[in-house]
């Protein structure tokens, strides 16, 4: 029966430096394939011009890189660019490049489909197919700065981790696809430029905050009811608020880095000012700002954007009591690339 080859990716540099000793070579020759595989984001073997034919042939008996394939790129008319992106398992998911001025940001995914349940969400009415591996999240990113610097003439500046996917429930793959990212020896970035965006599950925000993360943390909050946002977010009644709250708090004790809330106000949902004041009451208890964002439909018509007056309400409400708040529009409507509207529908 024919052994499976071993993505090279999955193996440590010090692991890769350990098989070319065993295979009679010098242990720099792994630092070699390590510099090719990161930093260089070498998609084939045959890319490693400064290793041996022989060698590189070797590599191909034992290993393959499962690399990422941009199956289709839309660009919005406002320049957003959105990738399909094909998985060396034919599983597919979107990443979004949202150009502004001054800076690009790469909009990644970590799951195919979605582990959670949020009813005003595309990728939520997916199932969770798999959880993303790290060099697949990493491919993402490498994409979207290549497209940066074609199409914008700069490189990527900042990631959001806001794709598809709950990032927090594929922890360990997310924290070190980061890790490569912000690395010398992978893109070296900076951690401050990455944002890792949550539903809200407790328990983890309060390991992100063990494990010293030096990314910035937002949440995707939507209610401070836990009523209303049990009723729009069904594993709130798992992670009810206080919960929430707790685990933010406890993030903020560790990292003293301030927390972004994203925030949608939906007609007939959470539009009055009583929702808005539980929204004000919530602020109150760690350093943070508030994201007030366009709401994109995503067909069934269930949930609708609020009037600009309940925007206007929530946004006023906030200011007189100090809190930071902006006002965001969505980008990419136009080719189903905006915020809550991922769900594989490139046609």
């Amino acid at each position: 029966m024919k052994q499976q080859k071993k993505d090279i990716r999955a193996l440590t540099k010090e692991q890769l430096q350990r098989f070319f000793v065993e295979n009679g070579d010098k242990s720099f020759r792994g630092s070699q394939v390590y510099e090719w595989l990161w930093n260089k984001a070498a998609h084939s073997f045959d890319e490693m011009t400064n290793i041996s034919k022989e060698t590189r042939e070797m590599l191909k008996e034992n290993f393959v890189i499962n690399h990422i394939r941009v199956d289709r790129m839309q660009r919005s008319s406002d320049g957003t660019i959105k990738n399909a992106v094909k998985l060396h398992d034919s599983l597919t998911v979107e990443s979004v490049l949202i150009p502004t001025a001054s800076r690009t940001t790469a909009c990644v995914s970590s799951q195919v489909g979605c582990s959670l349940d949020c009813k005003f969400c595309a990728t939520a009415k997916l199932k969770r197919m798999r959880n993303l591996n790290p060099d697949e999240i990493y491919d993402q990113v490498v994409a979207i700065d290549n497209e940066s610097r074609l199409y914008f003439d700069r490189p990527l500046s900042n990631i959001v981790f806001m794709g598809m996917g709950e990032p927090l429930m594929n922890y360990n793959n997310v924290m070190k696809a980061i890790e490569k990212i912000t690395s010398p020896e992978g893109l070296g970035m900076s951690p401050k430029r990455i944002t890792v965006s949550t539903s809200g599950v407790p328990k983890m925000i309060k390991k992100l905050a063990d494990d010293e993360a030096k990314i910035k943390l937002a949440v995707s909050l939507h209610s401070a009811r836990d009523e209303v946002r049990t009723q729009i977010m069904p594993f709130n009644e798992t992670f009810p608020l206080e919960e929430l709250r707790e685990a933010l708090e406890y993030w903020y004790g560790k990292t003293k880095s301030r927390i972004t809330y994203e925030y949608i106000v939906w007609k007939g949902i959470n539009d009055t000012p009583e929702d808005a004041r539980a929204l004000v009451r919530f602020c109150q208890y760690v350093p943070c700002k508030v994201n007030l964002i366009e709401y994109n439909p995503i067909d069934d018509g269930e949930f609708q954007q609020a009037a600009s007056k309940a925007t206007d309400m929530y946004q006023n409400m906030l200011e007189r009591n100090d809190i930071t708040v902006t006002v965001r529009r969505s980008r990419g409507k136009d080719i189903d690339a905006a915020c809550g509207q991922l769900a594989n529908k490139s046609a």
